[in-house]
């Protein structure tokens, strides 16, 4: 075997494609993962490194590296998600009438923060622990500006709504939700105020 091909072969087994990590930090950082999932899953979203370390079975320090807060380990758990909305912006900005695509849009993005109070925190959030955050956050809005300037081009929305207006908008309904009797009635009517203040004024 050549000298470049050995360099190749220790690279490829040092780090997991696509991750940047050695195959036994990826091993690690699945593991903690796997276990916070398994926490939210049984109710408990305090996700604790500490207990997560111990329940993970690695140190405490191995948690720290790969998800040095709280919040940082809820925007991996949020990635999945946060790429479905993406995806669910891009099919809305995709529709023939653009009102209906941001309908569509705006009642899958509440249901998805009504499900999940760990994603609708990443998704208001003013800065991102990790880079794939920032990634789909940039993608997002990229996919509900163009959804927007469909809709303000046939007249449908005001032109001083912009994505990250949206965004705030969105986390605003789920909280005002969440702080007091929730339901989809709750949800309706809130979408319903939500989509009429977009509108252009009369």
């Amino acid at each position: 075997m050549t000298p470049g091909a050995e360099r190749g072969t220790a690279a490829g087994t040092a780090a997991t494609a696509g991750t940047g990590l050695r195959a036994d930090a990826a091993r690690n950082r699945a593991r903690v993962l796997q276990v916070a999932r398994e926490q939210v899953a049984a109710g408990d979203d305090s996700l604790q490194l500490n207990a997560i370390a111990r329940l993970a079975g690695v140190g405490v320090g191995t948690v720290y590296r790969h998800f040095p807060n709280r919040h940082a380990l809820v925007e991996a758990l949020s990635v999945e998600r946060f790429r479905a909305l993406v995806d669910e912006a891009r099919a809305a900005a995709a529709e023939d009438g653009p009102l209906a695509g941001l309908h569509r849009l705006l009642r899958f993005a509440l249901d998805r923060l009504s499900d999940d109070p760990g994603f609708a925190a990443v998704l208001e959030s003013v800065s991102d622990a990790e880079a794939r955050t920032s990634e789909l956050r940039a993608e997002l809005d990229g996919a509900v500006a163009d959804l927007l300037d469909r809709a303000r081009r046939a007249g449908a929305i005001r032109p001083d709504i912009e994505a990250d207006d949206v965004r705030r908008l969105l986390c605003g309904i789920d909280h005002a939700v969440r702080s007091g009797e929730s339901g989809p009635r709750y949800v309706e009517i809130y979408l319903d105020v939500l989509l009429e203040g977009l509108r252009p004024p009369r």
